[in-house]
C-alpha cells in the first residue's frame, strides 16, 4: 500500500456475554483499505467475519481497538461515523430482501435514499434513482416492482444502488453473493469491478474463495475470530502457509476455477 489508508482498523476485538458465557467473536485483528482497493475477508460461518464487518460499518462497537476512517476514529462514544463521514461508508447486507422495504418498489427505495443524502426534490431523486438502477442493469420495467417480484440478483443490485445513492468512498459487502445464483453472482462481481475502476474501495466478506479471488487484491483468512493468514490474494491462494488456509482451499478443489471462469467469461460492460 502507498500513502494513508482510507480505512484502518487496529487491534479490534469484540466480546459478547460475560463470565462463563463470554464469547470472543473477534480477536485482536488489524486491517487497512486503500482508496479504490478491494480487500477480502474469508472464512467459514461463525469465524467472526460478519461481526468485524459490522464494526467497520459502524454498526457494532468494538470491545477493544480502534477503527479510523481518513485518520479519524469512526466511533465517538456510541455514535459511529459522525457528521459527513456517515454517507461515505455504506454497507450491503447478505439478505437484500431483509434490507429493502417490502412495500416500496425498487425505484421508490433508491429514490428515498437519493432524496435523503442529496436533500433534493422528489423529481431529481427519481431521476437519479432511474440512472443508478440502470447502471445496475435494472430497467424501468423492473424498477417499478416490489422486492418479492424481483429475482435475488435484482434485489441485491437494488441494495447496491441504494447504497450508492450516498456517493460512498467505501462499500462494505457482507456475503453479497451467497443468496443468488451463479449468473447473478457474475453480474454483481462485474459491477463491483466497474465501481472499483471508478475509485470505490470495497471490503468484501465471503466464505466463497472464488468470489474473493476474482475481486480482491488482498485477503485476510479468518478462523475463530482471528486472522490466521493475510497477504496478496494470489500469493495466499497459490502458496497458503497456514494449515487452516490450506484446508479451506483444498476442500473445494474445483469450485474456485469453475466459478472464476464463469465470472471471467461474463461481459463486464
Amino acid at each position: 500500500m502507498s500513502g494513508a489508508p482510507l480505512l484502518a482498523a487496529e487491534n479490534i476485538s469484540v466480546a459478547f456475554g460475560a463470565g462463563a458465557r463470554l464469547l470472543l467473536a473477534v480477536r485482536n485483528v488489524s486491517l487497512a483499505v486503500d482508496p479504490g482497493e478491494a480487500v477480502g475477508i474469508v472464512g467459514e460461518s461463525g469465524s467472526g467475519k460478519s461481526t468485524l464487518a459490522r464494526v467497520l460499518a459502524g454498526l457494532q462497537l468494538p470491545t477493544e481497538g480502534v477503527a479510523r476512517y481518513r485518520g479519524r476514529a469512526i466511533f465517538e462514544g456510541e455514535s459511529a461515523y459522525p457528521g459527513a463521514m456517515r454517507r461515505e461508508v455504506q454497507m450491503v447486507f447478505q439478505d437484500p430482501y431483509g434490507s429493502l422495504n417490502p412495500r416500496m418498489t425498487a425505484l421508490a427505495a433508491v429514490a428515498e435514499a437519493c432524496r435523503f443524502h442529496e436533500r433534493c426534490s422528489a423529481a431529481a431523486a427519481r431521476e437519479r434513482a432511474v440512472t443508478l438502477l440502470a447502471d445496475m442493469g435494472i430497467g424501468v420495467g423492473d424498477a417499478v416492482k416490489k422486492p418479492r417480484q424481483l429475482s435475488g440478483g435484482q434485489r441485491q443490485r437494488t441494495s447496491v444502488a441504494r447504497a450508492l445513492a450516498a456517493r460512498p468512498s467505501l462499500l462494505i459487502a457482507d456475503e453479497p453473493t451467497s443468496a443468488i445464483d451463479q449468473s447473478a453472482q457474475a453480474q454483481l462481481l462485474n459491477l463491483f469491478n466497474r465501481l472499483r475502476s471508478g475509485g470505490l474501495a470495497i471490503v468484501l466478506v465471503s466464505h466463497d474463495l472464488a468470489v474473493i479471488r476474482y475481486l480482491c487484491t488482498r485477503v485476510h483468512v479468518m478462523h475463530e475470530g482471528e486472522f490466521v493468514e493475510s497477504g496478496e490474494t494470489h500469493d495466499v491462494f497459490e502458496r497458503p502457509r497456514h494449515a487452516y488456509t490450506q484446508a479451506l482451499i483444498a476442500s473445494i478443489p474445483g469450485r474456485t476455477r469453475r466459478t472464476a471462469a464463469t465470472v471471467s467469461g461474463t461481459n463486464r460492460e
